[in-house]
């Protein structure tokens, strides 16, 4: 993509032409496709859903493609509202999320890649991470579970596994929803404040929470490292939970609109049937 000054992804897409991403240069607080007020963001949001649920299903008759989506971000960055606010309208038929948990004994025993082949989309599928394979370059690095040598390798495997998919026609759309730490401080707050939400706070939070910026590197050197022309980044400015979703929305309608989906070839002999 050319990085003009036209172009409103600028700061956001990063599709390996970059020599540096600085998240201290994206402000988590950015809004800029709103288009005014929360209530105006929101009722667009609505109307890209409509429309996405739409493409959703030519895509799926079209049978051509596949689609992943990888959300990525820190606690409370707000994967689970834009699962619900973007995907939320869309029919079960051909949407599937995984929600990716620290990996199994069974699943270490194998490469960290194993476990994430099993689950991308099938042909007219739209497949959606909530959490992925690049937790596996993020949180051991800050742990200091793996050193940089072992880390450059898996960006390399991560690079060469995603290029095997998008040339098996996935459309591959990664976002990392990019809050800041008083945002952070705030939704934590309030799910310990809410007893409806107070189940999804836990005390791992709190440490990760002190290396806020060990988390912050390990993101931007994992997004230079793998941003490729095949699968993209898009740091989304998330601190606006309505932003957050009308910057998706957009993104993913545009993916899907420079697709040449069609639906399948009309049967002549169904086309004279009348039911009775």
């Amino acid at each position: 993509m050319s990085r003009t000054s036209k172009d409103p992804w600028l700061p956001y897409r990063f599709a390996g032409e970059d020599a540096k991403v600085s998240l201290a240069a994206i402000d988590p607080a950015a809004k800029p496709f709103s288009g005014g007020s929360k209530k105006q963001d929101k009722e667009r949001v609505d109307a890209l859903a409509l429309e996405l649920d739409e493409l959703q299903n030519l895509f799926y008759a079209d049978r051509r493609y596949r689609l992943l989506v990888v959300l990525q971000g820190t606690d409370t960055s707000g994967k689970d509202g834009t699962l619900r606010a973007v995907f939320g309208r869309m029919s079960p038929l051909g949407v599937r999320t995984v929600a990716w948990r620290a990996p199994s004994e069974s699943e270490r025993a194998h490469d960290f890649l194993w476990r994430i082949h099993w689950q991308v989309p099938s042909a007219g599928e739209f497949v959606v991470f909530n959490r992925s394979h690049y937790e596996d370059v993020l949180v051991p690095v800050v742990h200091g579970d793996i050193d940089k040598a072992e880390a450059k390798r898996r960006f390399a495997q991560i690079n060469d596994f995603e290029r095997l998919l998008a040339e098996h026609r996935t459309v591959i759309l990664k976002f990392m929803l990019h809050i800041s730490k008083d945002e952070q401080r705030q939704r934590l707050q309030e799910r310990i404040d809410d007893p409806a939400k107070r189940w999804k706070f836990q005390r791992a939070d709190l440490d990760d929470r002190k290396h806020w910026d060990d988390f912050q590197r390990a993101y931007e050197r994992a997004i230079r490292a793998t941003a490729t022309p095949w699968a993209p980044w898009i740091v989304v400015p998330a601190d606006s939970k309505t932003h957050r979703n009308l910057m998706i929305a957009t993104a993913l309608r545009a993916a899907l609109k420079s697709l040449d989906l069609r639906y399948p070839d009309d049967d002549p002999a169904v086309a004279s049937i009348k039911v009775q």
